[in-house]
């Protein structure tokens, strides 16, 4: 270890050297110790911890960390780096397997638009350099002008090199513009992926609820299809699917159409004087609909308020927190932004 490196020891007793300048999150993963992640931009929360011992420094900014917690030593391991010393962490490593982020190019296959504001777009990726991703990742895109923004995997990994996107159009947004104005089939790309950790990890025999809105319907199918193609008996018990939106033609996928799901419930949040189904909030329909939570394993994958609010509700109504894994959407302002 050089002089300028510190080393940084988890809960576990794991421990890694971290380089000044660079984040603990990516010192843990380069060590190929997985810590729970999402955003890497300091805005959805996912990988805070907090400091038992030794100092970091900041990289950016903590948004996702009210003054209370900062206070109480917690930081974000995606936008901290070592001070000086080591550092001890109260964080336990997640115990999965995730494969390495490289940087792929990749040919735009197709382009369809599924709803008013989301395309369906399908990149292929050259034979002779395969990506591997675990249902439930995403892929940071570089487009024209080096614009980057951060999409979630539709499909399981299969043996055709696809991968499939849903794309939310942004009012004024540059990548938005390229996407529904300028985009052709044959168009080249670069992916950095796969990342993030919400992915499947739980044992079979629990129940499963998946919550989503918008495009983070995304991830909840490549998570189906993942499960679609197990065995019955490596297969959760029930599957429960609940999806929000804000128009009716935003539901442009119907979870129904895999017989695993035992339950899909759409719920709209907007206007609509014909529309007979459930409305409100996602969160508030998976409360309210009977699910055994206390033995239950939830992804929830949308916007981030959605994300906070079911953490809290679920917990409260019995959900072993340890079990609740998100995917939190963020305005695409920042380059990580995936727009729900």
């Amino acid at each position: 270890m050089s002089g300028a490196e510190q080393r940084v020891t988890l809960a576990s007793g794991a421990a890694f050297d971290v380089v000044p300048g660079q984040s603990i999150l990516d010192a843990a993963l380069q060590a190929g110790i997985v810590l729970e992640h999402s955003c890497r931009s300091g805005r959805c929360g996912s990988c805070e911890g907090q400091v038992l011992a030794g100092g970091t420094a900041p990289l950016g900014g903590e948004p996702a960390l009210d003054a209370a917690r900062h206070s109480a030593g917690w930081v974000l391991t995606c936008m901290r780096t070592v001070d000086g010393q080591p550092v001890r962490l109260a964080i336990e490593p997640v115990p999965l397997h995730l494969p390495p982020a490289k940087l792929v190019p990749s040919k735009i296959a197709s382009l369809e638009r599924v709803a008013p504001d989301v395309l369906r777009v399908r990149l292929r990726l050259p034979p002779q350099q395969p990506l591997h991703w675990r249902a439930g990742q995403y892929v940071d895109v570089a487009g024209p002008s080096g614009i980057r923004r951060s999409y979630s995997i539709a499909n399981r990994p299969r043996a055709e090199p696809l991968i499939e996107l849903h794309v939310r159009a942004v009012p004024g947004g540059s990548f938005s513009a390229y996407w529904f104005g300028q985009a052709r089939p044959g168009d080249l790309l670069r992916l950095h992926g796969p990342l993030g950790s919400a992915v499947l990890r739980e044992p079979q025999d629990r129940p499963l609820v998946l919550l989503a809105t918008g495009t983070g319907i995304a991830p909840v199918k490549a998570m189906l299809e993942e499960i679609a193609a197990r065995d019955e008996r490596e297969r959760p018990p029930t599957i429960h699917v609940f999806w929000g939106n804000r128009r009716r033609s935003d539901f442009y996928w119907d979870p129904a159409m895999l017989p695993l799901v035992q339950q899909f419930t759409p719920v709209l949040s907007g206007v609509d004087h014909g529309w007979t189904g459930r409305r409100g909030w996602v969160q508030h329909a998976a409360v309210e609909s009977g699910v055994p939570l206390a033995d239950a394993a939830v992804h929830a994958c949308g916007s981030a308020r959605m994300v906070d609010d079911a953490r809290r509700m679920l917990v409260a109504a019995g959900l072993d927190p340890r079990r609740f894994h998100a995917d939190a959407f963020l305005p695409s302002s920042s380059n990580h932004g995936k727009p729900s």
